[in-house]
């Protein structure tokens, strides 16, 4: 069913795209080597063209000789291209999917390979849980802006819920997609969902797994409002993009375009009314509205072929294990 030989062990690939984090992505090999459930490749793509990763990878190498190591460079900055080189070099049954700034607990590969046998489904998805410094501002925790989607094992994962940061795939299913991780979203993110939403498109099932959670530290930069009105505004981007090319259940007619901009449009303007209106009441509750706003706002821009590339123009900076970031 996944590729492997009746009666052999499916072979795990785990894919990790990575740019100018050596220090997050030294941690994370250090879980993948104490995992439960071993991987028997893991695929480093690193984009930059300086080769940032090189030291760590050559480091952990010698350091996981029962594991296949792989590493290149894809010196053009494009997460879609990136990510792609992944599974190009990867050659496992399985494919599992991890950032390079997630820290995985020991169980958790097996929790995901299990999760895909026990629900026989073409992927499980599982939880990113954010980890804020101690220091977070007191809105930020209370507004719950970094929590991430839960639900029980073994449940389908709805459309507007798919990504890719922890997640395992049989690997037979993306060789029917062409390209696997589409390059016009390299800059600006939303290839994960783009590429998910075709796979369920085209029938593949894909369930939750929550035993399977992996942690994510959130850096000083995303603690400011400006972060999190900008990551709303591309999220409501990303919805549209993929709502104008039918990944929501065929393509729209004019009819319910205009629906979906007209109430993109009365929706932006309420919320942005009760943004206002609830300041009072606390910070948390008006940055959620103006969230709420710059989501709208983000709908409405793509029919004025506006595109926010979040990954266009990065800091000049390395991020650290305590979040914290040093100049390069």
């Amino acid at each position: 069913m996944m590729g492997a030989a009746e009666g052999t062990p499916a072979r795990i690939s785990v894919c990790i795209a990575t740019y100018r984090r050596p220090d997050l992505l030294g941690a994370l090999l250090g879980d993948l080597a104490v995992q439960t459930r071993l991987p028997e490749q893991i695929v480093i793509v690193d984009n930059d063209a300086a080769a940032s990763a090189a030291a760590v990878v050559n480091d952990w190498r010698a350091r996981l000789p029962r594991i296949d190591l792989s590493y290149e460079v894809q010196p053009e900055q494009n997460i879609s291209l990136t990510r792609n080189r992944t599974v190009a070099l990867a050659d496992g049954d399985l494919l599992a999917f991890i950032d390079d700034d997630e820290r995985a607990p020991p169980h958790w590969l097996a929790e995901l390979e299990a999760a895909l046998l026990r629900f026989n489904a073409d992927g499980a998805l599982a939880p990113v849980l954010p980890v804020l410094p101690a220091h977070a501002p007191e809105w930020i925790r209370r507004g719950g802006f970094y929590d991430r989607y839960q639900m029980p094992t073994g449940s389908v994962v709805p459309p507007n819920e798919l990504r890719i940061g922890n997640a395992i795939l049989v690997a037979d299913r993306l060789r029917w997609l062409d390209p696997v991780f589409n390059p016009d979203y390299g800059l600006t993110g939303g290839e994960d969902g783009d590429m998910l939403l075709r796979l369920v498109n085209g029938g593949a099932r894909l369930i939750w797994c929550e035993a399977a959670a992996v942690s994510e530290p959130v850096p000083e930069a995303r603690l400011r409002l400006g972060w999190i009105l900008k990551r709303a505004m591309r999220g409501g981007q990303d919805f549209a993009r993929h709502f104008r090319v039918g990944r929501f259940g065929g393509r729209p007619s004019t009819a319910r375009s205009v629906m979906f901009f007209a109430r993109a449009a009365s929706q932006m303007v309420t919320a942005a009314g009760l943004a206002i209106l609830t300041l009072p009441v606390g910070r948390h509750r008006a940055a959620y509205w103006l969230g709420r706003a710059c989501a709208n706002f983000g709908k409405l821009s793509v029919l004025l072929g506006w595109h926010y590339r979040e990954y266009a123009q990065p800091p000049a900076v390395t991020a650290r294990i305590d979040g914290t970031a040093a100049c390069r």
